[in-house]
């Protein structure tokens, strides 16, 4: 995360912030808030802190990650060189707005499944570079990281299978040669495929851009045939606000949306200098 911090701050640094250099008094120190212009959750707090330390700025935090923010209220106070708050104030506004977008999306999403007995997970559609703090915002907001990287679990997808044969194919040979310790999930797109892939009782499997009612027929299948504890199931693909509940009242165990963070949008903060 070190690492993560520097180059955040040295790619919007440059070899230097010229305006504040050419302006601001370099001894001058100066008290500053950062406040909401939105309503969501804040998420981000944490790596903001770093980012204005590894500047020896001060922080002092009025809420905590988690919290639910409306516009207007005060997330921390800061107070450190004018310069070097004028110097991080891009990096950590625009970190701690995206962070606190996709924290907002995944509260919203879990919110809408409230009392059904379902897991809202995100995917690896992440900003790249941004991955782990993406999945950090996920966590904040409610939702399930799913895989942080690809060493997590096995995760076979059409193009896995495209280059083997067929889904049973790849499953049986990634059972066959992945350690007991990694879960094995498969990616279907049938009802044949879905059967053939419980009945080898693959960890989780995914029914990828089916409608609700073929996932339905899915479930029907496997409990016809007393083989759905086999398998947790999970549904993916095309699935929004308007639609997840047609999901959620399913037998499924997890709804995983890449939407949680490739296209949440990004919640709106100010930081205001005050003065000495």
């Amino acid at each position: 995360m070190d690492k993560i911090v520097e180059y955040m701050i040295r790619e919007d640094e440059g070899f230097g912030d010229v305006t504040s250099n050419a302006v601001i008094d370099k001894d001058k120190v100066v008290i500053a808030e950062i406040t909401s212009k939105d309503s969501g959750i804040l998420a981000g707090s944490e790596i903001a802190k770093d980012i204005f330390n590894y500047k020896n700025i001060d922080v002092i935090f009025n809420l905590d990650d988690g919290s639910t923010i409306n516009p207007g209220d005060l997330l921390f106070y800061i107070s450190g060189r004018a310069i070097d708050i004028l110097l991080a104030e891009r990096t950590v506004l625009n970190l701690l707005m995206r962070m606190s977008g996709v924290a907002s999306a995944a509260n919203s999403y879990c919110k809408l499944v409230d009392g059904n007995d379902v897991i809202i997970a995100g995917t690896r559609k992440t900003a790249p570079g941004f991955a782990k703090l993406d999945k950090m915002a996920l966590n904040i907001g409610g939702a399930d990281t799913h895989r942080f990287s690809l060493d997590d679990m096995v995760l076979i997808k059409d193009n896995h299978i495209k280059a083997v044969g067929t889904p049973l194919d790849t499953l049986k040979k990634a059972q066959k040669n992945v350690s007991f310790s990694k879960k094995i999930e498969i990616e279907v797109e049938s009802l044949d495929d879905a059967i053939e892939c419980v009945k080898n009782k693959a960890d989780i499997v995914m029914l990828d851009n089916m409608s609700p009612n073929d996932v339905k027929d899915v479930l029907n299948a496997l409990n016809d045939l007393n083989i759905r504890d086999n398998s947790l199931i999970e549904v993916s693909g095309g699935i929004n606000k308007e639609n997840i509940l047609d999901y959620a009242v399913l037998d499924v165990d997890i709804i995983s949306i890449g939407g949680l963070t490739h296209a949440a949008r990004s919640l709106n903060f100010s930081l205001n200098l005050g003065s000495d």
